[in-house]
């Protein structure tokens, strides 16, 4: 089936290609998130997380982004853990922070940004993109600390009736284990409907979209910077190999694909629909425009710094 109109050409093989990619590519990370959810849900201590974070409210912000360091998970499974954690008493602007940080400051994303970008100031890009993405995650926490939970949460987020609590001494290791696949079992179901629905709507738009009405856009910094951003939302890459595609992108300077690298990870277009298995509409709405305004407008000022990219 194949079927053009003007800048748009659908093809139903290069659809299904790029769908099964996508899936294929996200469900391990998806089912690895879920799973360690499960793994938190029944073996995590409901007072752990309070006691690992400090008091200061501010400094637990900037903990929880570098909590991604020890415990990395991808963008792909990062919605079912940290729903879990927060029910076990994670702040929800430390949620917020370790959610968006995670997929950025995980030792093997930096890895991997070092290796696609090599020969092309590989040591700059890695080290901005981790900074850059703690700082935006640790901001997006800290404001999210001024809303009450049922602004940012939806409704039975934190506290539902399907989380059974049983006295440990009561319950067998076989009992812990079972309970534990029911978490994992129900979280991956709850969100990966919305991943399908995310990974088709970027499926659609990379394959039917004429993708080079955007590089005339690389000339101008600043639409440059926003362009890659835009294209990154919709690419719905993984954070452990996007770095290998904007290296490839070397019409667009250095700036342009930081932004790329940083924006995507936290707000592609299948994050668009993860979020809502754990966030309300109107918080990935206001996510979603302040990360893109804030990170533009830092890469912007870098572009401005001339580092010699």
């Amino acid at each position: 089936m194949f079927l053009a109109v003007g800048w748009f050409h659908f093809s139903l093989p290069d659809f299904q290609y790029a769908f099964l990619s996508i899936l294929l590519e996200g469900i391990p990370f998806l089912l690895g998130g879920a799973l360690l959810s499960g793994i938190l849900e029944e073996f995590l201590p409901q007072s752990l997380m309070t006691r690992l974070l400090p008091g200061n409210p501010r400094l637990a912000v900037v903990v929880s982004g570098l909590l991604g360091v020890i415990f990395p998970v991808c963008e792909c499974g990062i919605v079912p853990v940290v729903r879990r954690l927060m029910r076990k008493g994670l702040p929800v602007s430390c949620g917020v922070t370790y959610m968006l940080a995670a997929p950025i400051v995980n030792p093997l994303v930096i890895l991997s940004t070092l290796a696609a970008f090599r020969g092309q100031a590989a040591w700059e890009m890695a080290s901005l993109r981790f900074v850059l993405g703690l700082s935006v995650a640790i901001l997006a926490g800290w404001v999210a600390s001024f809303f009450p939970p049922f602004q940012i949460l939806r409704s039975g987020v934190i506290s539902s009736g399907e989380d059974h609590h049983h006295h440990a001494e009561s319950r067998s290791l076989l009992d812990k284990l079972q309970n534990m696949a029911s978490v994992a079992i129900r979280d991956f179901l709850d969100v990966a409907v919305y991943f399908v629905i995310g990974a088709a709507a970027a499926s659609l738009f990379s394959t039917a979209v004429n993708q080079e009405i955007i590089l005339p856009l690389a000339a101008h910094p600043t639409l440059a910077i926003a362009s890659l951003m835009g294209l990154a939302s919709v690419l719905s890459v993984c954070s452990t190999t996007d770095a290998f595609i904007a290296a490839t992108l070397t019409t667009f300077p250095m700036a342009a694909k930081l932004a790329f690298l940083v924006f995507g990870p936290m707000m592609d277009f299948k994050l668009l629909f993860l979020y809502g298995a754990a966030f309300s509409r109107r918080f990935i709405l206001f996510l979603a425009v302040g990360l893109f305004v804030v990170i533009g407008l830092l890469c912007w000022r870098i572009s401005a710094l001339n580092l010699g990219w």
